[in-house]
């Protein structure tokens, strides 16, 4: 593969003095024996922002079954995957596994439903929300663990992954993000992170939809073209065993043709352009980390029949329903009542403005929390 970062120690700034892909914002000492992406996996791994992923909303609530996805095991998947792909390819397997693990971070309570619903009332205040970019807050700003600093402190490469691992910004527009190449493709490790996100839930979403009862196994088999093909191929091999147990190896054999196609795809790409450097894979105006066209063609069919058939469901989406008037309602709430808000929020508001304040708020919420906040405040209104 075309290039391998796996420093044991941060190496000094550039004689043309731009930051390097290991420096931190404050400065730190090396560790003897963990690398700089290895401490950053640390850090990540023991914030509060992370052990919350555990109680938010994958697709189903954990209130329906124990057995549903929350964001936490989710990200877990994820890590397994994007592990995978990086070893095959060369990558540095430590930061992808870091970017892995806090590329869900910055998610709000009840899902894409909460986030959706944040984002709009944000809007009315001419603010947006972007979890990625909330992600990159929470581990720079809302993280408090050392005594000389706020934040976790994270490598360059670490908070540039945060941010592009799944869209590009311009500086035009994020101008406070300039200092992180936005001209430029970001690294491999990177790239794959979406893709690697995109194979876990293509995978679960099916399993969790028919643990639910809300897909049916034939439905799924009819119409849904790679699953279809893993599924065909298991009845061949195992036509004695239950259809349960059919469905689960179709799901794992589906799993891995994702996969296994993303690392023959890239490359593929990496090979054609004859990437042999990090600047390589920069100056490229595309990304290289994709699927085959065949397999991109089944991935978004099977996007589109999840969206039709499961996330758009009357089931769920009375769940988003509630999920919008929870957000909603707790945000106008504290925005019309600020001196409702928790002490350091109230405070911060001088600097960031009230919206995004109980926006921030709001986003590091549990699903369980922001219940019990909504059902003490419709008490407070009442009165």
């Amino acid at each position: 593969m075309p290039y391998d970062l796996k420093p044991c120690a941060v190496p000094e700034p550039s004689a043309t003095g731009d930051l390097t892909l290991f420096e931190r914002v404050y400065p730190a000492p090396t560790h003897a024996y963990r690398s700089p992406f290895q401490r950053d996996r640390d850090r990540i791994v023991q914030s509060r922002a992370f052990r919350r992923l555990a109680g938010k909303t994958q697709v189903f609530t954990s209130r329906a079954s124990d057995h549903f996805r929350s964001r936490l095991t989710h990200t877990i998947e994820v890590v397994q995957i994007a592990r995978e792909v990086a070893c095959a390819l060369g990558l540095n397997e430590d930061l992808a596994e870091t970017l892995a693990l806090v590329h869900d971070i910055g998610h709000p309570p009840f899902g894409h439903a909460g986030e959706r619903a944040l984002d709009r009332c944000l809007q009315r205040h001419g603010r947006r929300f972007d979890h990625n970019l909330h992600a990159l807050r929470i581990t720079e700003h809302f993280e408090q663990r050392y005594a000389a600093h706020r934040g976790l402190n994270l490598t360059l490469a670490v908070r540039e992954g945060i941010i592009k691992h799944s869209r590009d910004y311009n500086v035009a527009t994020h101008p406070e993000l300039a200092d992180y190449f936005l001209d430029q493709s970001p690294p491999l490790e990177a790239q794959i992170i979406d893709l690697a996100d995109e194979i876990a839930y293509l995978t679960a979403d099916l399993d969790d939809g028919v643990e639910s009862g809300l897909l049916e196994v034939s439905h799924i088999v009819r119409h849904v073209r790679i699953l279809a093909r893993c599924y065909a191929a298991v009845e061949r091999e195992h036509p004695e065993i239950d259809d349960k147990y059919k469905f689960n190896e179709s799901l794992q054999l589906m799993q891995n043709t994702l996969t296994e196609d993303l690392i023959a795809n890239t490359r593929k790409n990496t090979a054609a352009i004859g990437a042999k450097s990090l600047a390589d894979i920069r100056r490229h105006p595309r990304r290289l980390a994709t699927f085959s066209p065949k397999v991109e063609s089944e991935r978004l069919q099977e996007k589109q029949y999840l969206y039709d058939t499961l996330y758009t469901c009357h089931a769920l989406d009375l769940e988003h329903t509630k999920a919008e008037e929870v957000v909603t309602a707790l945000f106008n709430f504290w925005v019309e009542n600020p001196d409702e808000l928790p002490e350091g929020y109230f405070e911060e508001s001088e600097q960031e403005g009230l919206a995004r304040v109980v926006a921030d708020y709001i986003a590091g919420m549990t699903d369980a929390y922001i219940l019990m906040q909504y059902a003490a405040i419709k008490r407070t209104i009442r009165r």
